[in-house]
């Protein structure tokens, strides 16, 4: 009797042999990478506090003009002169305004404002219409403008102040009178230094902590003279109540160095040179020094609430 062979091994290696396909790159699965350890999200979000932290006031100080200018590099754009022409300018119609409007009254100074604005707009195109010696100290101190420019800006508002001199005085003396007269200003007592010089720094920084304010809409041009002349004619408020409210006193302030020259500095008079030495440096002191002190305060106060309140 004829026995059978199993079939179940012929049949399971021909399946195996069927079933084993030859590898392709198709055919390979890739492998998933790795991933990155999880982390707790409290400690995530302990370790960004701390870095916001630490950033709050990083780049306070930092370059925020944009051109690499030097010496040897400014002279030589045409753009640069027409910069200074547009300070001189428009120093020299402030300068005209301020000498017309010398005694200080509440309608005198809404007028000045009305006027400041109109000059803001005029000249903006040109330079930024710094037009005033604090702001260009304050724009250097916080580094919105090189030093070269500043400079050469300055320079340029005390010439601008001194054209606008002669204009006024010419007048004067074609009708025969003396412009000092219309000019000038309260003389300082000797207990009265540092109610002057305190009226100048607060005036100075109230003045250029609303120019770096107005900056943030330099897009709109009237916006921005709005804002600036604002605070101009928020330091003559408070000037003139200060003076004329509590010391009895008028005609003593000006918040701006390039036309205290004019009317407080050069005319410096006295018996001997000694006490002449005296006047000029304590007006110095008063109407150059102390104001652009507080040009770099304004600005850098501006800088530091905008730091705190995370603004761009």
């Amino acid at each position: 009797m004829a026995t059978k062979k199993p079939k179940s091994s012929a049949k399971t290696s021909s399946k195996s042999k069927s079933t084993t396909k030859p590898k392709t790159a198709a055919n390979t699965a890739v492998k998933p990478v790795s991933e990155a350890p999880k982390t707790n999200p409290v400690e995530k979000v302990e370790t960004v506090e701390t870095t916001e932290n630490k950033s709050i006031f990083k780049g306070f100080f930092s370059k925020k003009y944009e051109e690499k200018e030097s010496i040897l590099t400014i002279f030589k754009k045409p753009k640069f002169y027409g910069s200074l022409l547009g300070e001189a300018l428009g120093t020299m119609l402030i300068a005209l305004a301020l000498f017309a409007l010398s005694t200080w009254s509440i309608a005198y100074a809404s007028w000045f404002v009305v006027a400041l604005i109109a000059i803001y707009i005029a000249v903006y195109a040109f330079s930024g219409a710094c037009l005033n010696p604090i702001v260009t100290v304050g724009m250097m101190a916080s580094r919105r403008m090189s030093v070269i420019r500043g400079v050469m800006y300055i320079i340029a508002e005390i010439v601008g102040a001194w054209l606008g001199w002669l204009i006024f005085n010419g007048f004067h003396v074609a009708a025969g009178e003396s412009a000092m007269e219309v000019v000038s200003m309260t003389a300082v007592g000797e207990n009265q230094f540092w109610v002057f010089a305190m009226l100048e720094l607060l005036g100075a920084c109230i003045i250029a902590f609303f120019y770096a304010r107005a900056l943030k809409y330099k897009r709109s041009v009237f916006t921005f003279g709005a804002v600036a002349a604002g605070g101009v004619l928020l330091a003559i408020l408070v000037g003139y109540i200060a003076s004329a409210g509590f010391f009895q006193l008028n005609n003593n302030f000006i918040f701006n160095p390039a036309v205290a020259l004019m009317m407080q500095i050069f005319p410096t008079a006295g018996e001997n040179f000694g006490e002449i030495m005296g006047g000029v440096c304590q007006a110095l002191s008063i109407y150059v020094l102390l104001p652009m002190v507080g040009g770099a305060i304004g600005f850098c106060l501006s800088d530091f609430a905008g730091k705190l309140s995370a603004e761009e």
